[in-house]
């Protein structure tokens, strides 16, 4: 699928399904299929659903679950996981699960994995089938075992190579591993996958993407390198606009931090909040970098991350209270970076 747009960077959504004060999650989840198809009609690349378990502020708990009406609902857009967190399930059921998916929408699923918790460590052990004990971190050897059941050439059955038969058959998703760390960018490397680092989980990764740059093994999967990111950006018609709009997010990660998890609130409410709080907004929530600003602002900023990182793909992650401006957001940018639903090119 080719990028046609003057933007020198493919551009697609991450989307966290979020649940604004007053609503309901399956108001959220809604909003999510209305979304899914503005990006589809403005030609944003790919859109990504993410995994969030107990919290009030995000509706997906399984995007697997979601990928397959988001992609009946679109028709030209790529769906898949932003990410799958790996350490909660079988590596076989991820396979099965993503192996239909592709059967029932070929060449459009794509299997982002990761391994955070996406949660609290109380709600990662109620994740667990075996309470007896700490789950082991062996995420290595997880993803090992899912790539192995997409290894048509292989005759080992992941981890149960007396089984001479495959296990996935048919199409198959495009494969990434998501991370905001130095392990990921290593593993990423070692396995030959496409790397999608969090900027807005981590702003540092810049340096870290380089250990996936210099150690990378090319394999049947990718031959060359291939970074994209993640990062927080909301647009309106104003900078001025755009930064008040961002005191929602501002306010609901900083609660976050502090363990009071909250819906995603009024822009009113959370101004008086970070009035309260006696710091520049900027400052919220600590450590985290936020793109806010016009369309022409957000064009410049989208750029200046996309170069610092080596990518050739960013992905937009935006929470607002008001889910016309969250829209109005997604517009405003496909309309300056010049993204085109018809010009892109669907062969993959």
């Amino acid at each position: 699928m080719a990028n046609n747009s003057p933007f020198p960077f493919r551009v697609s959504v991450l989307d966290q399904s979020p649940i604004a004060e007053g609503s309901t999650p399956g108001d959220a989840l809604r909003n999510t299929l209305d979304l899914a198809r503005l990006a589809d009609e403005l030609g944003y690349y790919r859109y990504w659903l993410a995994e969030h378990h107990g919290t009030p502020s995000l509706a997906c708990n399984s995007p697997e679950a979601l990928i397959g009406p988001v992609a009946d609902a679109t028709s030209r857009i790529r769906v898949g996981s932003g990410g799958v967190m790996l350490p909660h399930y079988s590596p076989l059921k991820v396979a099965e699960t993503f192996s239909m998916l592709s059967n029932l929408f070929p060449g459009r699923i794509d299997l982002g994995i990761g391994r955070a918790a996406g949660t609290s460590s109380t709600v990662a052990f109620a994740l667990q089938r075996d309470r007896r004990q700490p789950a082991p971190d062996d995420f290595h050897e997880q993803l090992s075992e899912l790539l192995s059941y997409f290894d048509a050439s292989s005759e080992a059955a992941g981890a149960l190579p007396q089984l001479k038969i495959p296990l996935v058959r048919g199409e198959q998703p495009e494969i990434s591993l998501l991370g905001s760390s130095p392990q990921s960018a290593i593993w990423a490397a070692e396995l030959g996958l496409p790397y999608v680092f969090a900027d807005f989980i981590n702003a540092e990764g810049p340096a870290i993407a380089r250990h996936y740059w210099r150690p990378f093994r090319p394999s049947k999967r990718l031959r060359t390198p291939r970074v994209a990111v993640a990062v927080w950006a909301l647009c309106a018609a104003t900078d001025e606009e755009a930064r008040e709009l961002s005191a929602s997010l501002r306010m609901m990660m900083t609660l976050l931090f502090r363990g009071r998890p909250i819906p995603v609130p009024t822009v009113e409410r959370a101004q008086r909040f970070i009035r309260e709080e006696g710091v520049p907004q900027e400052m919220l929530p600590a450590g985290r970098r936020i793109l806010t600003g016009s369309p022409a602002t957000i064009r410049r900023a989208l750029e200046e991350v996309a170069v610092e990182y080596g990518a050739e793909e960013v992905l937009i992650v935006n929470i607002m209270h008001d889910n016309e401006a969250r829209r109005r957001s997604y517009e405003l940018i496909a309309q300056e970076l010049g993204l085109h639903a018809e010009a892109l090119d669907i062969a993959i």
